[in-house]
Parts: C-alpha cells; structure tokens; sequence
C-alpha cells in the first residue's frame, strides 16, 4: 500500500528536496506541494494524502492553525500531520503537538528519519525522538505556571503505581523495549500499559502522554540522565 504525503513548506528548495527524498521510496507518494497553510488545506482536500509534512512558520496561515484544523476536520478524516522545523528548540512545537501533530522533526535530520517518520505516521503511530523530547521538555519546564496540586491528584488519580512508572519513562523518550528492560517486564506488558494510560487519560497517543507527564510535573527538565538513543515506537 502507498503512502500519499503532502509537503507545505513555504521554500521551493526545502519542499524539492523533501519530494526528492520521499518519492524516491516505493511505498511513498508525494501527491502535492503546498506553500503556505491555506493552500494546504485546499490540496488536503483535493489530494487526500495519509500524512502531511508541515512547516511551522508559513505565510498566510501558519503551521499551528492548519496543523489544528487538519486534525479537526468536520468529516471526521483527520490527517497524520509531522511538524518540521530549522530550530531544534522551538517556542511552537509544543503548539503544534497540541493542535494534533502527531510527530516532530528537525529540517537537518538525516532524510532516512523523514522517510521513517513518515512511514510510523502512516501506520497510526507518533514519532517524538528522546533528544527532542529532552528539549521540547525543558522547553515547556521554562513556560509552565504551577500546577495546583488538587488538580494534579484529581488527574492521576486513576493511575496505578507501575502505570505511573511507565508513564515517567516514555515521557523521558524511551522506547517500550527500553522500558520493558527498567523494569524488567515483557515488551507486551508495557504496551498494555501505555494503552492503559491513554484510555486512563484521554489522551491518543506517546506525544500526549509526554506533555501530559511534563505538565503534570513527572518530568523535570535537568534531570543528570539523558534517554538512551531509541530506534522504535
């Protein structure tokens, strides 16, 4: 089955080069450029890709605000949307992540990244790499008010100890084998788990549990270990 990927990103060579990468894939697709965010929609529309690449700062409409109607489409058919950026540390990924992006990555990244990134987002996953995590963390640890403790409890309330526990590791950017080895259970274990969590809280998948953990207080930016390097959901 072929992936369809619309590229909106407001630089002719950064969307060339983007369509270069993917469509030389023979599972992927590049069904349309958009430059800015309100021809992105259009295209969205006429082309129906799987996944949109989405440039955060564009003219017109900006990434955030297509991001979040894209994931908010009245027809019930939201699309897969992986935020790109030239900053690695950027006041607007946690606005995307929130209006529904499902991914975020760097424009620097190695192109074998975006065409695994893409190819995750197809499959109904979300790719948050552990040092983006890491920043987007600390990020998010500098704007945050504090969080009132009643309303902290009242949200994690239904969460077991061991729930609670997984919740802090994937939030650190490990990966569900990663955190079967911490704490020594089966693979599967963890994935029941983090299935727990997101039906616990609401929530659709590992980018919302991340947030979430952050702005709950489970993770605190400066922690003295950084994740170790993850290669899968």
């Amino acid at each position: 089955m072929t992936t369809r990927v619309l590229i909106a990103d407001d630089t002719p060579l950064m969307r060339s080069a983007m369509r270069m990468c993917l469509d030389a894939e023979p599972d992927i697709t590049v069904v349309g450029e958009a430059a800015d965010g309100l021809e992105c929609l259009r295209l969205v529309e006429q082309r129906q890709p799987d996944v949109v690449v989405m440039d955060v700062r564009m003219p017109i409409l900006d990434g955030i605000e297509t991001t979040r109607r894209l994931t908010a489409r009245p027809d019930g058919h939201p699309v897969a949307v992986l935020v790109m950026t030239v900053f690695d540390v950027d006041e607007n990924i946690i606005e995307a992540l929130r209006a529904g992006a499902r991914g975020f990555l760097v424009k620097d990244a190695p192109p074998d990244e975006l065409v695994r990134a893409v190819r995750l987002l197809a499959a109904g996953e979300a790719i948050l790499s552990p040092s983006i995590t890491r920043r987007l963390l600390d990020l998010r640890g500098r704007t945050l008010p504090p969080i009132p403790t009643q309303a902290r409890n009242a949200a994690l309330a239904s969460i077991t100890a061991r729930e609670l526990t997984v919740l802090t590791l994937l939030a650190r950017g490990l990966s569900n084998n990663q955190i079967a080895t911490e704490m020594d259970l089966a693979p599967s274990s963890v994935k029941t788990h983090v299935g727990h969590l997101l039906a616990k809280l609401g929530l659709t998948d590992r980018v919302q549990l991340t947030v979430f953990a952050y702005e709950n207080e489970l993770v605190r930016p400066g922690s003295p270990h950084d994740p170790p390097p993850s290669h899968g959901p």
